[in-house]
């Protein structure tokens, strides 16, 4: 049943997908924030991997690849910003807006010849019978792959963090840098691995954007998402399961809005085109009014530079 003009169902299984780019690129980053590392260069990471993966599928008309493609190159522009913070002791906040920057305009570069093309497409999972159900077939068994593998890596993130030895230690180079060195941990080796675990994921959410969520190349397709993705870690106190769930506000948003449109809303376009935007800042406003109850969850060493000689 319709709700002025709106199918709940249409609206929800289409917020789930407006909202994986978001998922992977935030879920990549805080794991990269746990670390201790503050890296502001995953917009930039994004639109690479949206050209990347765009690139290799339409090069090899495998949508697969074309993911592999976009984590790739999400990684491999992380791993400039790992060696000028790891190894150069560079600004992190400095390198990574440089990073976002340098994105933007070689991912430009790159696409130019790719304006107006179409990549092969991915097909939704087979459910069967189950996509048929009223409903929940729409909500839960109608979309691609990569929908089922953002709440994967969210619940993977959530269980490696909270129960396994690796997050253990991730946390402990996060939280104190120095004591996890005394204990005799690669410090500079963990925080890289993290690094480009957060490009790749974020090359993947970009890959997904140019892929399937906007079926095609233009200059600055990811839109700000790598911001939102920013700010979704500190909505979420830097737990997993909280950033599925901002993401999935931000999506319900973006995906409300578009449908207030279609429907005809007696609302200018301009107020439901910067709606997501300006909610995501009150949302971080909400949060940090708190008596800085997020602030408290933010890793001790988050955005200091580790040197083993002091």
């Amino acid at each position: 049943m319709d709700i002025g003009g709106i199918n709940p169902a249409v609206l929800i299984a289409s917020l789930m997908v407006a909202s994986v780019p978001i998922i992977l690129a935030a879920i990549g980053e805080l794991v990269v924030e746990k670390a201790g590392v503050l890296n502001l260069g995953v917009e930039g990471m994004m639109i690479m991997g949206a050209i990347t993966g765009f690139a290799t599928a339409v090069a090899t008309g495998n949508p697969y690849l074309g993911f592999l493609g976009g984590a790739i190159g999400g990684a491999g522009l992380s791993l400039v910003f790992g060696v000028l913070t790891q190894f150069l002791l560079a600004n992190q906040v400095a390198t990574g807006l440089a990073l976002t920057l340098f994105g933007l305009g070689l991912s430009s570069l790159i696409g130019q010849g790719y304006v107006g093309i179409k990549p092969p497409l991915t097909e939704n999972v087979p459910f069967g019978p189950l996509a048929d159900i009223p409903f929940l077939g729409t909500v839960i068994f109608d979309h691609d792959w990569m929908v089922y593998v953002s709440i994967g890596v969210c619940a993977a993130v959530w269980a490696v963090l909270k129960y396994t030895r690796l997050g253990l230690i991730l946390r402990a180079v996060g939280e104190s840098h120095d004591a996890a060195h005394a204990l005799g941990y690669k410090v500079v080796r963990i925080r890289m691995l993290a690094i480009l675990f957060g490009g790749a994921m974020a090359g993947l959410g970009g890959a997904y954007i140019s892929l399937i969520r906007v079926p095609q190349w233009t200059d600055g397709i990811t839109a700000g998402a790598g911001w939102i993705a920013l700010a979704i870690v500190v909505f979420a106190s830097w737990k997993p399961w909280r950033v599925l769930l901002g993401a999935y506000l931000f999506g319900g948003i973006t995906v409300l809005q578009l449908n207030l449109q279609a429907a005809g809303a007696r609302i200018p376009v301009e107020y439901l085109s910067m709606s997501p935007y300006l909610i995501t800042i009150l949302v971080l406003v909400i949060m940090s009014s708190g008596k800085g109850k997020a602030a408290l969850n933010a890793p001790a060493a988050l955005g200091q530079n580790f040197h083993a000689s002091r």
